[in-house]
């Protein structure tokens, strides 16, 4: 009688603890993968669009001008407070004789930058085009206007002559690939907009720091900034400022 009630008393035990012993051998869960999307970057030769990028993969700014034959791809990853994130960039060839071959490289994209330089008025009267170009081949997809090289003393473009974003609903950001200003910002817009997260956030270094010494003024960037605060409240004429450009 004493053994079959110690061994009823083992066994109940023993009962008890599996489940404890089920929950210290139960493994962590695996990270989620990384969303990956494609994104095209397209404008002008010559505005810096291989140079936005390669900041981002290794801190280089590109000071020669070497043209992008065809398209270049580059997987540029943010960490967010949502999980890591993955852009497919694939960097399109500004020259016009690569014209006919930029609709294969649009298909299936799911957001697109286009860029423009501030001290050319000819890639900024050029815009139109590319916006074009891009909605016939995937349609209206998640875009970002950028005007890159505001830390050039003198843009030809004015803050109050950049109006076809406003005209058309589109995000717009003054950037420099030389010191690295608003660079995060495109790409922190569009990932919000294709995860449908507001609250996105980049974590960690989202942007590799200059490798060169920048000699653009802090008032500066200030100065363009307010600039640019300042023409978002000018009205847009029927025929626009854009003509004047």
């Amino acid at each position: 009688m004493l053994q079959w009630v110690i061994s009823k008393f083992k066994r109940k035990r023993t009962e008890t603890h599996e489940p404890e012993a089920e929950a210290n051998n139960h493994e962590p869960e695996a990270p989620k993968p990384p969303l990956e999307f494609k994104l095209i970057l397209v404008g002008d030769g010559g505005v810096g669009k291989t140079t936005l990028v390669k900041r981002h993969m290794t801190g280089e700014f590109q000071k020669k001008y070497i043209p992008t034959l065809g398209v270049e791809v580059n997987r540029v990853r943010f960490m967010t407070n949502c999980g890591p994130i993955i852009f497919n960039v694939w960097d399109t060839a500004g020259q016009e004789k690569f014209g006919g071959l930029r609709d294969g490289y649009y298909v299936r994209s799911d957001c697109a930058i286009v860029m423009f330089d501030v001290t050319s008025r000819t890639t900024y009267q050029n815009v139109p085009n590319w916006f074009q170009d891009v909605q016939r081949a995937v349609g209206k997809i998640p875009s970002v206007l950028v005007g890159n090289k505001v830390d050039v003393a003198e843009r030809q473009v004015k803050a109050q002559n950049i109006t076809y974003h406003r005209k058309f609903g589109i995000q717009y950001y003054d950037v420099s690939a030389k010191t690295n200003f608003n660079f995060e910002k495109p790409f922190l817009w569009l990932a919000r907009q294709l995860t449908k997260q507001r609250e996105l956030k980049f974590v960690g270094e989202f942007a590799t720091l200059p490798k060169i010494p920048t000699c653009t003024s802090a008032a500066h960037i200030s100065e363009e900034r307010a600039k640019l605060k300042e023409a978002q409240d000018i009205p847009i004429s029927d025929d626009g400022d854009d003509s004047d450009l």
